[in-house]
């Protein structure tokens, strides 16, 4: 064990590197009421620079940094130490989503809930998404980036955004910007994993925002062994690894069908309801995935329209990991929110039972399979070609989707890549179904190619091979 440190000695980088054991003894050594303050003292704790708020003259802290790092507890601890001080009465408190915002800002283990003496934490009202410091005055809200128009009228002097990078409406920030404008000097702490986005490019570029850069080792002594040994060392040195571990911001893959500057390009930012144009046809895309275990493929589900114009839409992104019976359901429930017109799947993999489970949840739902019969590739190019024309918009943002988009080039492997862009295949059979006109004598091909699967069961069709 580490020898002894006198208490006289104590100061925060001997703090910062020694065993958090060694840590406990010492403070157990101290006059009671010493070591309790000590032990909430936020500036002896920091593990790293990064967590420590920088000086200087700035409207906003862009801490962009890998998981694990300790973004949350140094957005927590920012928070308390400005109500503390009196500097921050007004305060809001943004998340990806709602949920969001009360998990990990409020509840997590390292939210504001878990900061800080018991005595001088707030008071948490989840029905009125609010909390209050009595002792100091101060007032934290608690929104939604997917709601942008609840922040058109609040004013605040301080403001802490989590995930920025996962912001489904880029429009919140700027009608949080808008109201970030009481007292002398407003200021915003934004901690988020990095993404190419065109927000984050706006603020790294800005002369007003600092940024602190941080990687997820750099707070090693406090995570968890099994994710140093099996999260870091399977993806570090890749490209998900440089981005969610080592907190960089990465262009865009070389070769890929998207770029995000292409779709930041044509993306419509203000919110659905303001934005949403006149549609003449709307559609709900599955791609299904042929397993519903823990490891298995997403489901792709992407609502898409199109105008009288001749532009494309992509509405939602209702993806994820279901079971046959639950993508079914979602796929109607969206069918029915965004009133399309139709519901087109993937039958490659599935077959009839693709339409089956979409009859067991509505019986009446139109539907209309779809074949893959070319690869991936070939069927996304017509699909990547609208995007550059400037024909198809996003409505709003959609992170795993574009990521996925953005990774997705003309030589794509899956067996290389490690997983199946099911996102992608939805958006492409969605898209297909409202621009590609079909070739002339295809239905007489489909008939054939059908045929000739029937006599060949044992052989693998190449569409099935990439579908």
């Amino acid at each position: 064990m580490t020898a002894r440190i006198p208490a006289s000695s104590l100061h925060a980088s001997l703090l910062a590197s020694e065993p958090e054991e060694l840590v406990e003894e010492l403070l157990q050594s101290l006059p009671k009421e010493k070591a309790r303050k000590l032990r909430y003292l936020w500036e002896f704790w920091p593990r790293h620079k990064g967590q420590v708020p920088p000086p200087g003259d700035w409207r906003v802290w862009l801490l962009l940094a890998g998981r694990g790092f300790g973004k949350t507890r140094t957005g927590a601890e920012y928070v308390r130490a400005q109500v503390k001080s009196g500097r921050a009465r007004h305060i809001a408190l943004v998340g990806p989503t709602a949920l969001d915002a009360r998990a990990v800002m409020v509840e997590g283990e390292s939210g504001l809930l878990s900061v800080g003496p018991p005595h001088e934490r707030p008071e948490y009202e989840p029905s009125l998404h609010r909390l209050t410091w009595k002792k100091h005055g101060a007032v934290a809200t608690l929104f939604s980036a997917d709601e942008p128009n609840r922040l058109r009228g609040p004013q605040h002097d301080l403001a802490w955004c989590d995930e920025l990078a996962a912001w489904r409406y880029p429009a919140a920030w700027d009608m949080l910007m808008f109201g970030l404008r009481l007292g002398d000097d407003p200021r915003c702490v934004v901690t988020t994993t990095p993404r190419p986005i065109k927000l984050i490019r706006e603020l790294l570029a800005d002369p007003k925002v600092v940024v602190t850069r941080g990687r997820s080792v750099e707070n090693a002594e406090h995570l968890a062994p099994a994710f140093l040994d099996q999260i870091v060392r399977r993806y570090e040195g890749t490209r998900l690894g440089r981005q969610e571990l080592d907190g960089e911001l990465l262009d865009d893959m070389p070769g890929a069908l998207w770029n995000h500057g292409l779709i930041d390009a044509a993306r419509v930012l203000a919110a659905p309801e303001l934005a949403r144009p006149e549609l003449t046809r709307i559609v709900v895309a599955i791609d299904p995935a042929a397993s519903s275990s823990e490891t298995a493929d997403e489901t792709g589900i992407i609502i898409a329209g199109r105008d009288a114009a001749g532009h494309g839409y992509v509405l939602a992104d209702a993806s994820g990991h279901y079971p046959p019976a639950e993508w079914a359901k979602a796929a109607v429930i969206a069918y029915r929110t965004h009133r399309a017109d139709r519901i087109v799947a993937e039958v490659n993999n599935g077959g009839e039972m693709v339409e089956a489970m979409l009859r067991m949840t509505d019986p009446n739902v139109p539907f209309a399979a779809v074949h893959a019969s070319h690869g991936k590739v070939a069927r996304a190019e017509p699909v990547a070609a609208l995007y550059e024309q400037g024909r198809v918009h996003h409505l709003g943002a959609f992170a795993p989707l574009e990521d996925q988009m953005c990774a997705f080039s003309s030589d794509f492997d899956r067996d290389t890549a490690g997983y199946s862009p099911d996102r992608v295949d939805a958006l492409v059979w969605a898209l297909t179904e409202l621009f590609i006109e079909p070739k002339p004598g295809a239905a007489m091909a489909e008939f054939y190619r059908l045929q000739a699967q029937a006599q060949n069961v044992g052989r693998v069709d190449p569409g099935d091979s990439q579908g």
